[in-house]
């Protein structure tokens, strides 16, 4: 099996050390126009599988050449370029996923279905943490009920030292997360799809010490398909970000300020994007490289057996530091190498653009994650009243 990377980054890194772990893996194509960022993640991973290249994934005639002499691509770069490049991957016939964590791209990403299926080429968009692993956890649980009342899925990325600036670190791309905090949000509530602003419908959420109490705070893109592959079977779907106490509000000030707009403001020293200049001064004051953890709840409840039942998967993981992997690259990027090798192997057959939580095979991927020290725990229980 041959696969690509596109993007040495974090994401990137933990992809390429996740794909030359496996004794089927041949060869694994790490691509980024960053020639030194490609330089270091091959030194540190030091393994003669991986072949380094010098790439600008804007220019698609190079991108479809280097996907033409591989199974699978996967795309850690940022997603505003994963339509292009899904529509390269037809162009080489070569399968594709990514990391998505946009509605709009993957909406047109889904335009590409019958050309896809057309040249019996697999794309499976939204392939991380959430969106991705989260969904497949709440179907696999809405799958052993009978009836379906609601689904609730909180997840959260946060330093294990709360005192960090705005209670955060730099763990993923800055343009991600604030296209999660400033864009409209999808769930269902009464049965209807509908939206709701972002940073809004605070709750409290208690884990394990030493976390004790957080919140959880409604952001989009993090279920991607999930409510219309549950429009009108649901009475309740929603996805909400844990973070630290008092996080919310401190974001919602700089929302309220204009600083996530993307309409540019003239100054004296000339024009600005307010998000652009968001995102750079996040850069500067974030922490990095920190000790990080991963914290998640999906709790999907309905009817078995003519008796209420709710399950609950959780989650807890901590940074990988002697491998150099934070909480989020291993459960970000494990997942995309997973189902990247899945469809090389033959375990996903389906041909088109996919949906993850209808075409990954569940217990399969559970198992893989577990291969690779990832603990998720199911508990049955009676139903718990929400608020």
């Amino acid at each position: 099996m041959k696969f690509l990377v596109l993007g040495a980054g974090r994401m990137g890194y933990a992809a390429v050390y996740d794909l030359i772990r496996s004794p089927k893996v041949e060869k694994v194509v790490v691509a980024d126009r960053d020639a030194k960022c490609v330089k270091n993640a091959v030194e540190r991973l030091n393994d003669p599988k991986i072949v380094p290249v010098e790439l600008d994934i804007t220019k698609e005639s190079d991108v479809v050449a280097l996907m033409k002499s591989v199974d699978v691509a996967i795309s850690c770069v940022p997603y505003e370029n994963n339509y292009e490049l899904a529509k390269a991957a037809l162009e080489a016939k070569t399968h594709f996923v990514d990391l998505g964590g946009n509605e709009s791209v993957v909406e047109k990403t889904f335009l590409l279905n019958d050309l896809a299926k057309e040249r019996k080429i697999t794309i499976m968009p939204d392939l991380g943490l959430a969106p991705g692993m989260v969904s497949m956890l709440a179907v696999a649980a809405a799958d052993m009920l009978d009836e379906l009342y609601e689904i609730r899925i909180r997840v959260g990325g946060l330093p294990v030292d709360s005192d960090n600036f705005l209670g955060y670190s730099h763990s993923f791309a800055l343009e991600g997360l604030v296209n999660e905090y400033a864009e409209d949000v999808t769930l269902i509530r009464d049965g209807r799809m509908m939206q709701v602003p972002p940073l809004s419908e605070v709750e409290k959420i208690e884990f394990p010490k030493p976390f004790g109490e957080l919140e959880a705070f409604t952001t989009s893109g993090g279920i991607s398909t999930l409510p219309k592959t549950y429009e009108g079977k649901i009475q309740h779907l929603d996805y909400k970000t844990i973070r630290y106490k008092g996080h919310c509000q401190q974001i919602s000030l700089l929302q309220q300020l204009g600083l996530m707009s993307q309409e540019q403001v003239k100054l004296k020293g000339g024009k600005v994007v307010p998000r652009d200049l968001l995102i750079y001064l996040l850069d500067q004051k974030l922490a990095k490289d920190e000790p990080d953890v991963i914290l998640l709840r999906v709790t999907v409840t309905g009817v078995k057996d003519k008796e209420p039942r709710q399950f609950v998967w959780e989650g807890i993981e901590f940074s990988d530091q002697a491998e150099c992997l934070s909480a989020m690259m291993r459960m970000t990027a494990f997942p995309a190498s997973i189902i990247a090798q899945m469809i090389a192997r033959g375990d996903i057959k389906e041909r088109g653009v996919l949906r993850q939580e209808t075409s990954v095979p569940v217990k399969l991927f559970l198992a893989e994650m577990e291969s690779r020290g990832l603990h998720l725990t199911m508990a049955d229980r009676a139903p718990v009243p929400t608020e």
